[in-house]
């Protein structure tokens, strides 16, 4: 079948919309007709080779969209369904077993090598394989996943705005509620408020973190933060002593934080910040930079946790579903990050992302 998809072919070259070729689903997959695919910072990487997905490839991996065929294998999903779209996971490895499927021995490979599990690629043109992305490329009008990262959701939804539930969204509100998991009376620290941040602030009013403290270098962003959730309240760039800031405003510092940016200066502070015995969780996608940290005095000495998290360490098939009937009791409005772009906006979708004009840009097909 032919279909509409944004091809990249060069490192960092815009996106071209392109007829590309899809075959159809085997198995334990389900080919979805997409209505929209959140513009994610992950796509970028992949676009600029910082993660090096083999090219040409089909990226998007925040997809949503309308079910309309079934593998003969497929049990649970049927043509019809609202799905969202997230990274995939075998279901057999230890980490899926142990219900961490997001560290799944498969999850890599399917995500960044541009092939499925078993290898083969389903887009095509004039007989050359394009690359996957995530096991769904779902910057396209159609897009294959598998049964076990097709997951559905309610339709009295709109489903344009659910597919960020797949990746960013689930990441920043996972960390906090799977992992960081702070009592009532907590404080929180969140280092970045973009979509992930500003998801995890949500979470963390939701798990009744008190103070919740967002830092971020854009005042707007600081304001948002503000609007879903935060008490306080720090612009990074203006503010002389950050991490004395956040000890004063904490009573001693912060019992967990969480680092969305990747930069070793934030990552420190986000550290140092802690009281004693606290925990810092990075969720950046930071590739294989260096950091230098001072482990007496930031980690070993006084007790603290650093430890990264992948996708909030969730598990989507009941995660999403949770963040969806949240969104649903107004305790969770995820909107209010979003923007909707057509899908022939793609390339300034990307600009808006990474000028800060945009928090969540989404594509509409």
């Amino acid at each position: 079948m032919k279909i509409k998809a944004a091809v990249v072919r060069k490192p960092g070259a815009p996106f071209r919309i392109e007829e590309v070729e899809i075959a159809k689903p085997k198995e334990t997959e389900v080919l979805v007709r997409m209505i929209a695919c959140g513009v994610c910072h992950t796509d970028a990487v992949a676009r600029d080779q910082e993660m090096p997905v083999p090219l040409p490839a089909v990226l998007g991996h925040e997809g949503s969209g309308i079910v309309e065929e079934v593998g003969s294998r497929v049990r649970d999903i049927k043509p019809g369904d609202h799905v969202v779209l997230t990274v995939y996971s075998c279901g057999r490895c230890e980490a899926c077993m142990t219900g961490h499927p997001s560290q799944c021995e498969w999850a890599f490979p399917t995500s960044f090598l541009g092939a499925y599990e078993d290898g083969t690629k389903r887009l095509s043109k004039d007989g050359v394989e394009l690359s996957t992305f995530f096991a769904q490329a779902s910057f396209a009008t159609y897009a294959i996943a598998d049964e076990r990262n097709a997951i559905k959701i309610d339709k009295d939804v709109d489903l344009s705005l659910m597919g960020p539930l797949g990746c960013g969204i689930q990441t920043g509100a996972g960390t906090v509620m799977n992992k960081l998991k702070p009592e009532p009376g907590s404080a929180v620290v969140v280092f970045g408020c973009g979509a992930v941040g500003l998801s995890a602030i949500m979470a963390a009013k939701i798990m009744g973190a008190d103070p919740i403290i967002g830092v971020d270098a854009v005042d707007s962003r600081l304001e948002l933060a503000k609007e879903l959730g935060a008490h306080i309240v720090f612009n990074g760039k203006k503010e002389k002593d950050l991490v004395t800031s956040i000890q004063e405003v904490t009573g001693g510092g912060a019992d967990c934080s969480l680092d969305t940016t990747g930069v070793e200066t934030l990552v420190n502070q986000a550290l140092f910040c802690l009281k004693p015995l606290g925990t810092c969780a990075i969720v950046a996608s930071s590739g294989d930079r260096e950091f230098k940290i001072p482990l007496q005095n930031a980690i070993m000495g006084v007790g603290k946790t650093l430890m990264g998290v992948v996708e909030g360490d969730a598990i989507p098939k009941l995660f999403i579903p949770k963040l969806v009937k949240l969104y649903k009791q107004g305790a969770f409005p995820l909107d209010k990050l979003v923007q909707f772009y057509d899908f022939e906006e793609i390339n300034q979708a990307f600009e808006d992302s990474k000028s800060g004009k945009t928090i969540k840009p989404i594509l509409r097909f």
